[in-house]
């Protein structure tokens, strides 16, 4: 008899994680799942982990790839899914769940026949939990039978592990992960929040989202990589190329809202890093988040706040020295005012 629930791991160099991820899944007080561990050609002592872990408890299953990245493991995950379960989730190989986080969405889905129920999440640390800054605004209150039309907050819940799926829907989709870039999880989250007839967004936390504090590059390092960058940008436009080429008039007013959900909270998360960049990230920026830019409409910076006007303006204008100055000057007034120094 095929599970209720298939959940999907992708696994890629995280021996020091992974006991601690399968067993929060194996603790879950729903326990009508499979789990498909997807090995994406780990080089340390993770496939051995999931293997042993399969081989104690038959709901786990290991299938090995060669390395081809976080997207294309999780498509393989999915692809080897017992074809008769009606839930589907998915899991990072560093994080955690708690014991009641299946329980909890598989029942309010039975109850409420939603496409996909998506919870919030806590940053795990290993001092312990604290709210996740991201999932604040679109997880503030329990909403059954809602929609990103009603909750326009929820564009930002792009994030693939805290959610799960009723089968048909995401099947029925055709979203699959985009494979070979980084942030791979909006151009799948996004469309499915448009197609969904409705959602049920739940305030409880149902993930465990760790920071990695093992890392071998500083948290600046990695902001200033122009590779992280430049998927980062090629994920949003990705979004915007499959609602384009939708043909159903409400798509359009969907491109509007996501647009300007980029133009006021996502693009200006880049502002931060370009000063402490080097030419080449800075370049990048400039090439790449101009080119997005043109692809939304100048005539979309118009309506916008000064300082977002100002800064897109020198942007497109490539007077990238000035924007620095500029975005030094904004990051003193902020720090001043963290800390009562100006009003």
């Amino acid at each position: 008899m095929a599970p209720r629930l298939s959940v999907v791991v992708p696994i890629y160099n995280v021996e020091r994680y992974l006991p601690e991820c399968l067993d929060s899944i194996a603790a879950q007080t729903f326990g009508d799942f499979e789990c498909v561990m997807v090995d994406d050609g780990s080089t340390d002592g993770s496939a051995d982990i999931a293997a042993a872990h399969a081989a104690r408890d038959q709901r786990f299953r290991l299938v090995r790839q060669q390395n081809k990245g976080l997207g294309a493991a999780r498509n393989t995950g999915w692809r080897h899914l017992d074809a008769g379960s009606e839930y589907l989730a998915f899991v990072d190989s560093d994080d955690t769940l708690p014991p009641g986080a299946y329980a909890l969405m598989v029942a309010t889905l039975d109850g409420t026949g939603s496409d996909f129920a998506t919870g919030n999440a806590l940053r795990l640390r290993t001092t312990g939990y604290s709210p996740s800054h991201a999932h604040r605004k679109p997880f503030r209150e329990t909403r059954l039978r809602t929609h990103v039309t009603e909750i326009p907050a929820l564009v930002t819940d792009r994030t693939a592990w805290n959610k799960v799926y009723r089968r048909s829907f995401f099947d029925g989709a055709g979203v699959l992960y985009p494979e070979g870039i980084l942030y791979e999880d909006a151009p799948v989250s996004v469309p499915h929040h448009f197609l969904a007839a409705s959602v049920d967004v739940l305030s409880e936390p149902v993930y465990h989202w760790r920071v990695r504090e093992d890392g071998d590059l500083s948290i600046t390092q990695k902001k200033t990589d122009p590779r992280g960058l430049i998927d980062r940008v090629r994920s949003m436009e990705l979004v915007r190329e499959w609602l384009l080429a939708r043909p159903e008039p409400r798509f359009r007013d969907h491109l509007r809202s996501y647009d300007r959900n980029s133009l006021v909270e996502e693009i200006p998360m880049f502002f931060w890093s370009v000063p402490d960049g080097d030419r080449t990230y800075r370049a990048a920026y400039q090439q790449h988040v101009g080119r997005l830019l043109r692809a939304i409409g100048v005539e979309q910076i118009d309506p916008l706040g000064a300082q977002l006007r100002v800064k897109y303006r020198l942007t497109l204008a490539n007077r990238m020295h000035e924007f620095v100055a500029l975005q030094r000057l904004h990051r003193r007034v902020r720090r001043l005012r963290s800390r009562g120094a100006v009003a």
